[in-house]
């Protein structure tokens, strides 16, 4: 098979670079149905969770001779780059001052691709099987926040995400880039408050909202049938309209002098409570 010769660019100015860094702002990622991730260990997960590039741009002299992510075995640059050659991918090898114009993270590694966007309507998605498990996030603010949210998500087996009211939209690439690649691995869907409980209620889901104000502890419900765990916004937590809508409100227990959690970090924590009723539900005993 003969594949096609690479591109290459070197200056910083070139208009293809332009409009690479244009997929920064929301408005071009809307438009044009496309997004950035950058980084080898991303682009890998999105490449195994069925995303196939449009483009790869490379600048060889940043990579890392190992190839590894921590203790794990990921690869290699080089055989990445060959994998999505050899899947037809365009790659574009850029100069180092090529690829500073359009890195977006500190530390980069030389490989960035743009990607179609992500995300579905709510109505294509479906809530299937007795003990189906969502996370609703509504009017999420900060991009790190919603991305951690999706690294959990995908740890803890998460059927959906959907984004209440988003604040910032799942292409942005400092959720790509918090979620380290989750985002191409778990479901993912946008609507407004009332789209999303109309699309809860219709799948008998069980909703449990996050919040200070009850008595009533994250650990003392039961998450082992069909459950979303919703968490509201940084400033203002969640709606009325979720909290009148809620099966159950419950708080996490706080013993210092803040009287909440980094939304993520609450996110996590409930959900690890829903894994581990699950796994106990599993192993022959009930809720704790």
């Amino acid at each position: 098979m003969n594949l096609p010769r690479d591109l290459s660019v070197s200056s910083p100015s070139n208009p293809r670079l332009k409009a690479l860094v244009a997929l920064r702002r929301r408005r071009v990622r809307e438009e044009t149905g496309q997004t950035i991730v950058e980084g080898h260990e991303e682009i890998r997960l999105a490449l195994d969770a069925g995303v196939t590039p449009r483009t790869l741009y490379v600048a060889e002299e940043l990579f890392s001779p190992s190839g590894r992510a921590g203790s794990q075995e990921i690869g290699t640059q080089p055989e990445l780059v060959q994998r999505l050659r050899a899947a037809g991918v365009e790659i574009v090898r850029l100069s180092p001052a090529a690829y500073a114009k359009v890195s977006y993270r500190e530390g980069p590694d030389g490989l960035l691709a743009v990607v179609d966007d992500v995300g579905v309507p709510l109505a294509s998605l479906t809530v299937d099987g007795p003990s189906w498990l969502g996370l609703v996030a509504q009017r999420i603010e900060k991009p790190g926040n919603l991305g951690a949210m999706l690294r959990t998500a995908d740890a803890a087996g998460v059927d959906a995400v959907v984004a209440a009211d988003p604040v910032t939209d799942w292409g942005n690439p400092n959720v790509v880039r918090a979620s380290k690649g989750t985002l191409f691995a778990v479901p993912v869907a946008s609507g407004t408050t009332s789209e999303t409980l109309a699309w809860l209620a219709h799948g008998a889901v069980t909703l449990v909202v996050t919040t200070p104000e009850t008595d009533l502890l994250h650990t003392e419900v039961d998450y082992t049938g069909r459950v979303a765990i919703a968490v509201g916004s940084e400033k203002h937590g969640v709606d009325d309209a979720l909290l009148a809508a809620a099966t159950h409100r419950v708080r996490i227990p706080m013993h210092g002098r803040a009287n909440s959690l980094n939304v993520s970090v609450a996110a996590a924590v409930v959900l690890y409570e829903a894994v581990r009723q699950r796994a106990s539900r599993l192993g022959g005993g009930g809720p704790a």
